[in-house]
């Protein structure tokens, strides 16, 4: 019987149609990175449609960067980068699970500090108070994807601390100690790595990076959190929704 998901009488094309089925099989998880797709055969006799077809579907798939051919092996799932979306507040291990993967931390450093003039002015605190620093490295399925620096107020920041940040999750802790966010700014900008960052997301120096400035507010508009990450931009991108 053909396949449930393949209309042949459907106005659009089968190669279109089956595509959207890989695709499906991709995102899901269903065919996890680095592992061969079925045989070229082995697709046109579960999709009852012409190599042509096939070929045609899968190349799309190529051409979106979701799979890749490699010559004498066949054609494997690629490593899918994460996606980071500008018209929903979100932290980074919310958008990991979306994707079906693993969310992991490694803390750098975690410090009390009163010289940081810059980022106590973004959260609004006195010159002569202090907050909190913390810096960790964020990983999808154990593969480095970025560096977050985040500056919090005092009374907020002791509580994160408080807890494992090699597996906090920031926002559901502040939810828990009744502080939840409303609104943040975003500024989005492309820097190249610095030979130290290079060497924490295991790259080559001089590669580009997505670098996140965010300030997030609570429901009474109060600043609450001044955070800097660098994405990998072979492993993460954004996706904005425009309308006119």
């Amino acid at each position: 019987m053909p396949h449930p998901s393949i209309n042949h009488k459907k106005s659009e094309s089968l190669y279109l149609q089956v595509k959207n089925v890989l695709m499906d099989r991709i995102e899901s998880n269903q065919w996890k990175p680095n592992t061969l797709i079925p045989t070229e055969q082995e697709l046109i006799d579960e999709f009852e449609v012409s190599r042509t077809t096939i070929r045609q579907a899968v190349n799309l798939l190529v051409q979106m960067d979701l799979l890749e051919k490699k010559q004498g092996h066949g054609t494997v799932v690629k490593n899918q980068k994460l996606m980071g979306s500008l018209g929903r507040l979100k932290g980074f291990a919310e958008e990991v699970l979306e994707k079906g993967k693993t969310p992991r931390s490694k803390l750098i450093r975690q410090e009390i500090r009163d010289d940081l003039f810059h980022e106590k002015a973004a959260l609004g605190i006195s010159e002569n108070d202090s907050l909190v620093l913390i810096e960790r490295i964020r990983f999808a399925d154990d593969i480095p994807i970025a560096l977050e620096r985040s500056c919090w107020p005092l009374a907020i920041g002791k509580n994160l601390i408080k807890h494992n940040l090699n597996q906090a999750k920031f926002y559901e802790i502040l939810e828990d100690e009744g502080v939840y966010l409303h609104k943040a700014k975003e500024i989005i900008k492309a820097i190249n790595a610095t030979i130290d960052e290079a060497d924490l997301l295991g790259i080559r120096p001089g590669e580009s990076l997505l670098e996140m400035n965010r300030i997030s507010y609570s429901i009474s508009d109060r600043p609450v959190e001044y955070t800097k990450t660098k994405y990998r931009s072979d492993q993460y991108y954004y996706d904005i929704d425009l309308t006119r």
